[in-house]
């Protein structure tokens, strides 16, 4: 039992070699990596100072003043609990702190986005209906352009038909005139004698 302790003592103390440097970490941290770090090692700090803990109460019971010295481990375990705590709040503080500014930055552009997207959106909108509106006005244009060719056509069509009329009475009245000649030739000439 009593080399069980000796070892824990033992680990103890290499924990304690990087948890137990001076408190100087409990300036605020200027990164997030410092926050980390400054975070680890006060957990590293509360690690050591359990385990030396465990290790104290369990030599207390070897000795004479067992409250006594219980009561003395349990000081060092408080004393080095609360500098643990001095060191991690200003990383925690700092990382809170980190968060909130990056939530805020994405608040930010989540609504530069959406102005953007509403501008977009508005553009868009906007485009489509001048694009409609070029199509009825292409549409009714071909309209107007069939229903002129269409007008154009029977008026040609009138025309082509007045044109045979024309040459039509003309042939016939120039058939008419030759007829009435012949008519007229026919009448002039004396009549056989039988």
């Amino acid at each position: 039992m009593r080399f069980g302790s000796y070892l824990l003592v033992a680990l103890c103390t290499s924990l304690l070699a990087w948890a137990d440097e001076p408190p100087a970490a409990a300036e605020a941290p200027k990164t997030l990596e410092q926050a980390v770090l400054q975070r680890e090692r006060a957990d590293a700090m509360r690690a050591a100072a359990e385990l030396r803990y465990a290790a104290e109460q369990n030599e207390c019971y070897g000795k004479f003043l067992v409250n006594s010295c219980l009561v003395d481990a349990k000081k060092r375990y408080t004393a080095s609990t609360v500098e643990a705590r001095q060191i991690d709040q200003p990383a925690i503080d700092f990382e809170r702190a980190a968060r909130r500014q990056d939530l805020e930055a994405k608040e930010a552009q989540r609504a530069a986005d959406a102005l953007v997207r509403q501008a977009d959106e508005q553009e868009s909108t906007q485009q489509f209906r001048a694009e409609q509106a070029a199509k009825l006005a292409e549409r009714d244009a071909r309209l107007a352009d069939k229903a002129r060719k269409a007008e154009e056509g029977r008026a040609k069509t009138a025309a082509d038909q007045a044109k045979r009329q024309a040459k039509l009475d003309k042939r016939a009245r120039q058939d008419a005139e030759r007829e009435a000649k012949k008519a007229a030739a026919a009448a002039a000439k004396p009549a056989p004698a039988n």
